[in-house]
């Protein structure tokens, strides 16, 4: 049997590090290992539980081609489903006897031909191989505001969600434009008091249809493969990757025309004040950053208590934010949605290759690696979406 004398680590059980581990046995190697930080798998989706935490991938394609799910209640994998579906996929494939939960992996050295690891829990390890599903979306990235320790109120990153705090009829602010702040405007629109998202550059947003899925099509589902497998349709969807990837890397090819008309359409007839219309237009053209896909965003803050303010922040104060207008938006709550510290692969864990070389510093430059996987002088060490991988939905 292949891997008899080898020890497999992969750290992180996350998406990724879970289809590694599955595969690793399958393939018949028995000494491995999967080192998670948390109590649970999951990794990103076990991290952000923010109102409205949705997959922009559609939820037939963001599932193992092997563990296929007929149970998806929406087009796009709602957050809270997506960890179900991975705890299910774990117990069913029984990760937790190669998984040591609560246990962070604080250093790996390569000495004598192996990996030597530190554990958070005092104890070591080695290892021929290993593999780094460390993710990249679990980091927050906390802004570089004045006075963000001065606010009275509420405040805490989206990947830090606060779920005993009440939401309905309070005053709430949000930071970031991105795909989690529209998520979380989209969410909290009606609910709260008065809602303001601070979108310091505005984005294209992308119309998606999220519709549901009936008990009768999730019933068909379960009973009939072959329709399961049509809603799946690698094949189409590996041919709308196929244009998507044209269009953001050809901007005069018809793929990307098309899906510039689709934006700037979305924008033009979801957004009926004119004002407000050209305080959502972006100043570059679609597709020359990473689109915002939302079905509701522009609905949302066209809500009467939804208020977009673009005038730059200024600082936080106790009562609320002041912007460089001078005007000061008293809040109840503020939520960060300021992204991750993606650059961060593997860290903070301190990683030594061949002959002493240190991570950081061979990575001081800029992060780079083979086909975003490996690395000179750091033999045997894999990582799953490193530099350069696929930053789109980093799913595997």
């Amino acid at each position: 049997m292949p891997g008899d004398e080898l020890r497999i680590v992969v750290i992180g059980a996350g998406m990724a590090g879970m289809l590694a581990g599955i595969k690793l046995r399958e393939a018949g190697f028995k000494d491995v290992t999967l080192y998670e930080k948390a109590d649970r798998v999951g990794g990103t989706w076990r991290e952000n539980t923010y109102p409205g935490l949705t997959c922009d991938v559609p939820s037939h394609h963001y599932t193992y081609t092997f563990e296929r799910n007929p149970d998806w209640t929406r087009k796009l994998p709602p957050g809270p489903e997506i960890q179900s579906y991975f705890e299910r996929t774990a117990e069913r494939y029984q990760l937790s006897e190669i998984t040591r939960f609560n246990t962070e992996v604080t250093a790996a050295v390569f000495e004598q031909h192996r990996w030597h690891l530190d554990l958070s829990d005092g104890t070591t390890s080695a290892a021929d191989i290993v593999i780094a599903a460390t993710g990249v979306l679990h980091h927050p990235r906390m802004p570089d505001i004045p006075g963000i320790d001065d606010f009275d109120g509420d405040l805490f990153h989206s990947a830090r969600w606060d779920h005993s705090l009440p939401l309905d009829g309070r005053r709430i602010g949000v930071i970031g434009n991105g795909s989690t702040g529209v998520q979380i405007i989209s969410a909290l629109a009606g609910r709260a008091e008065q809602l303001l998202h601070f979108q310091r550059t505005p984005q294209w947003i992308m119309p998606v249809n999220n519709g549901r899925y009936s008990e009768e099509e999730r019933a068909r589902f379960r009973n009939d493969p072959a329709a399961l497998a049509e809603e799946m349709n690698i094949e189409k969807y590996t041919a709308n990757i196929e244009r998507y990837t044209l269009a953001i890397t050809e901007m005069e090819a018809e793929a990307s025309r098309i899906m510039g008309d689709a934006c700037l359409l979305n924008l033009v007839e979801g957004v009926t004040d004119p004002e407000l219309r050209e305080q959502l237009r972006p100043d570059h053209k679609p597709l020359c950053k990473r689109l915002i896909f939302s079905p509701d965003y522009y609905q949302a803050i066209q809500h009467p208590r939804s208020h977009l303010v673009r005038a730059d922040i200024e600082r936080i104060a106790a009562t609320g934010i002041r912007t460089t207008d001078g005007k000061l938006h008293e809040l109840d709550m503020i939520v960060l949605a300021t992204g991750f510290k993606a650059d961060a692969f593997m860290r903070p864990m301190r990683i030594t290759g061949r002959d002493g070389v240190d991570l950081n510093e061979f990575w001081a430059e800029r992060p780079h690696a083979y086909l975003a996987v490996t690395m000179p002088d750091f033999p045997n060490l894999f990582m799953l979406n490193g530099p350069n991988g696929p930053v789109g939905n980093f799913s595997l």
